[in-house]
Formats: C-alpha cells, structure tokens, sequence
C-alpha cells in the first residue's frame, strides 16, 4: 500500500532554541492530496502538500483580499487600490493573469459612489460577483431613516463580464438599500416592525456597538450556489450570513417580488443574530464577526466563526431549514433555525478576530486559515490536525527566515484544488522549491509502507516506521537519550530514555492523530513528528 506520508526530521545544528516557525509543520496520508492557493502581499502562490511551489505570480498591487482560480487555470485576483473609500478590506480593482504571469485582464471599480472590497465569487459563465460599498450622502441617509449623522456606506453586490483590458460590463446588480426597514421615525422612508418583516434589513441596527463607523455592514465573503441560483453573503457587524436570489433581473432584484423565490432581492434566509431582525435576545447572538461563509450543498453552510467567545473562535456547519420545494422555513414570530449546529471545531488558543477561512475538502476534511496568525491546518471530523503550514512571508512580499518570528503574514483566505481541477489540465503541476527561506530538511515522498524504513547505519535518532499504531520503534544510534512525546498542542504527554539501538516505546493509550517525539542531549537535538494510526 503507498501513503503519501511526511516524516519531518528537524535537525538542529546550534541551540534547542532555533525552532520551526514557519512553512510545512505536517502532511499526512489522510490529509486532501492537493494544491494551495494564497496571497497576503503583491505575490500569490499554489503550493503543494509539501509546502513546494507550483506556480507563482505578481501585481503590482496588494490583495483586496481576495485571490481564486478559474477553471480556464487563469488567475483571477482582488487588487487595493485608493480612493474616496478606506478601511479593512479595501479593494477598487480586479486583475485576471494567465498561468504563465501574463496579465490578461484588469478594470477598477473605485469612484466616489462605489468601491469593491474584500471577496469576489466566480461564476460557471465566466463573469464574477463582487461586493461593494455604496456611499450614501447624509441627507438621503436621514430621508431613508438611518440614524445617524454623516455619510454611511451601505453594500451592493455586483456580477460583472469581463469585457476587454480596463472594461467590464454590469449585468446584474442588487442593492442593500433597496431591503431595508427602520422603526426609527414614521414620517421617513421605510418605517415598519421589524420582527413583522425578517426579509428586510433594519438599518438601525448596529452589532458592534458602534455607531460611529460609516462602514454599516462590513460584509467580508460572498459564495454562489449555482444549482439553487442563490448568493451567500455575510456580515460582521451584523453578526449574521444572509441568503438572497440570484434569478432574479436587476429590476426584480431591486424589489420584493419576482425570481424562482418570488421574492425579489429580499433575503430568503438568515442566521446568526435574531436580534438583529427583531426575533431575539443580544443574548441569543451565535455569529460574531463572521468570516468565509460558504455552501458545503444545497442545504448545508459553513462559516468562520471568528469572536465566538473572548479568547477562541469556531469553525461551524449547519444544516439549513427547508421544505420539500427548498424554501426556508420560518414560524410565525420565531426565529430562523436550526436551534444547533451539526459540527463545530475549535481548540486552545485557536483565535483569529479578523479575516479567515474554512473550506470544505472532498474527503471532508476541513481547511481552515486562521487568519491572524497567517496559519493554515486541515481537521477531520473528529477534530485531528492532519495538515499544517505557516505562511512564510510578511505583507511586504519578503520571505520570513526559518526560525524568525512570523510578522505581518496575515492572511485573509487560502482556497485548495484537487488534482483533478479543470484549469490544472494544460499547465504543468512540478513543484519547484519552498517558499520560506531557509527551509526545514525533510521528506515528503510517496513511500511504501516497507520503504520507510529508514537506514539502520544512520548517524542519526530516527523511527523505524511511520505512520505506527500502539508501539513506536524508535533507532538510536549512539548515546543515552532521553526524549518525549508532545501533542499537537504543545502539552507533555510522556518521556521516556533510550539506549543504543531499537527502542520500542508503549504509546497504546494514545489516540490516533499527529504527535512529536523531541530529544536533546550534548550530541544533537531535534523533533520527529509521527502519526499514529
């Protein structure tokens, strides 16, 4: 049997202190056999399970934040640009580059109106949807009823066609403002009750508590399902995701009727924050300040979960209230459901308050940036870490030296293909070299079980196998040693003292899942990472 398995051998010359900091931690044989795509400065990079780049390309311009491929293996990509408009997320411009770095494509969308930001969301037909902002003037924001004093930015989303260099063509559009409520003052535009109308948006209405921020709704991700022809969205300052119709004319969109949902371009479904419409507590709240929400299918979602409480967030999926014709089921009074989530996963120290991702693998399997920290990691269902990687260069585009605290490597999204992703077809897939500086020596092979043995006249404290079960055989060469087991979290599980020559370590009572064996003495130091099966 071949596993595709990574046996990290970290060898260190000098002090114990010069550890790992950044690029591949682990990959493992139950680990989504693919390719990474991410980008936190002018440079976006696909790497693959072993941490080597595939491919490589260059703006001239910073993310906005978003990078995805097409299925053409183009390039399409989020660019910041200046204007009437800054905060997080800033965006203005788009660029699409082939695979060998060409710039193919680009238009911005930056005036004193309007300024993409933040995500972007391919289509099957080739076009793209982006959100917006959309500036509102402080006195039509009083006629609509806003409470608040200045101008205010309210969110549009827009699909637009590529339509040759520095052109695009608007061929379909909603706007926010075009679905609101306000109880605020009856003699202004859209004055209502707001628990009477939940596929309405009250604009007065502010999770954050902060009523001085002219950016409203900060939404930050955008998906697109294209068997139900619906967009999902979500709202960090609303604490919230929204569903709305993607079937629907610009002039049904800018309604509340019409589409396959006979709704126009109000919201079909909501979840996260009943407050928010009026059908809860503050204290019902389950989003805060969410990130990534994507379609795991037509009746599931998942999302970022970035402030779940003071010190972690989750990673969450749920399955969405239907009916046998899909639409979403809502009770008189009561909030949208499900009243529990079907999976969630957080750890210790698992904590980003802004940007991040999750994507569901086809071996489902989750990939998960931690936005903050720039970390990328795969879990099971069960919660095992069976992949990890560091991005390995600050936002200034410059290469973090291994052992260097990582800085500035924040990262807003990564996004993995399979192998068998269309836009791989034509293009050359050879990894190349690491993309942090000074890399780690290590393996990352396809083995047979049998091969992986490794060398008995090796001058150096390695295993006898890998991945292992309920013992762990472990050579060493030369000298008493003693070592110890870590978990992935960094907590001491066991030590133990080795003589010259096999070892065999009891380690039935772990779990299954990734663990290090750490030794130092006055002849070498080092880590093995191992997995147990």
């Amino acid at each position: 049997m071949r596993l595709h398995i990574l046996l990290l051998f970290f060898m260190y010359n000098t002090a114990w202190s010069q550890v790992q900091t950044v690029g591949l931690f682990f990959n493992t044989p139950e680990s989504f056999q693919g390719y990474t795509l991410f980008s936190n400065n002018t440079h976006t990079y696909l790497i693959d399970n072993c941490g080597y780049k595939v491919n490589e390309w260059e703006s001239q311009h910073l993310p906005g934040s978003s990078v995805y491929l097409l299925e053409n293996g183009h390039l399409l990509r989020t660019a910041r640009i200046s204007g009437n408009f800054s905060g997080g997320g800033l965006g203005g411009r788009f660029e699409i580059f082939d695979w060998s770095n060409a710039l193919i494509w680009s238009a911005e969308l930056a005036n004193v109106e309007v300024h993409s930001h933040h995500d972007i969301a391919p289509l099957p037909n080739g076009n793209f949807l982006a959100l917006c902002w959309q500036a509102i003037v402080e006195s039509e924001a009083e006629e609509l009823g806003w409470a608040y004093e200045g101008e205010v930015w309210s969110e549009m989303i827009l699909e637009l066609e590529p339509a040759g260099h520095g052109n695009y063509h608007i061929v379909w559009k909603w706007r926010l403002v075009d679905h609101i409520i306000q109880d605020h003052d009856p003699s202004k535009a859209n004055y209502g009750v707001i628990a009477g109308h939940p596929e309405l948006i009250n604009i007065n209405f502010n999770g954050l508590d902060k009523p001085d921020t002219r950016d409203w709704f900060h939404l930050n991700a955008i998906d697109y399902n294209e068997s139900l022809d619906q967009i999902v969205v979500s709202s960090r300052n609303f604490g919230e995701i929204w569903i709305i119709d993607h079937s629907t004319s610009i002039a049904e969109a800018a309604g509340h009727e019409g589409g396959s949902a006979g709704k126009g371009g109000d919201i079909l479904y909501r979840f996260g924050n009943p407050h928010a419409y009026g059908r809860g507590l503050a204290s019902d709240q389950r989003f805060f300040e969410p990130h990534s929400v994507s379609w795991i299918s037509n009746d599931r979602l998942m999302v970022f979960n970035n402030k779940a409480t003071d010190d972690r967030s989750r990673v969450e999926h749920w399955t969405l209230p239907v009916d046998h014709d899909h639409s979403y089921i809502l009770m008189e009074n009561e909030p949208y459901g499900p009243e529990t989530m079907d999976w969630t996963y957080t750890s210790p120290g698992f904590y980003s308050d802004i940007m991040s991702s999750a994507q569901m693998l086809p071996n489902s399997n989750i990939l998960i940036c931690e936005g903050r920290e720039g970390r990328f990691f795969e879990v099971t269902e069960d919660h095992r870490i069976i992949w990890e990687y560091v991005n390995p260069v600050n936002s200034n585009g410059h290469p973090i030296l291994q052992g260097g605290t990582p800085r500035f490597n924040q990262t807003f999204h990564v996004q993995r293909y399979g192998p068998e992703f269309p836009g791989f077809a034509q293009v050359s897939l050879v990894p190349s070299e690491p993309v942090e500086l000074a890399p780690w020596e290590y393996s990352c092979e396809i083995y047979d079980s049998a091969s992986s043995l490794k060398d008995p006249e090796s001058e150096y404290l390695h295993l006898m196998e890998n991945p292992v079960s309920n013992k762990l055989t472990v050579y060493n060469p030369s000298l008493n040693r003693n070592v110890a087991i870590w978990d992935v979290n960094g907590i001491l599980l066991k030590r133990f003292k080795l003589k010259i020559g096999d070892n065999v370590l009891d380690i039935q009572d772990l779990s299954p899942g990734i663990f290090f064996l750490r030794y130092q003495d006055t002849d070498s130091n080092g880590l093995i990472t191992f997995y147990k099966i």
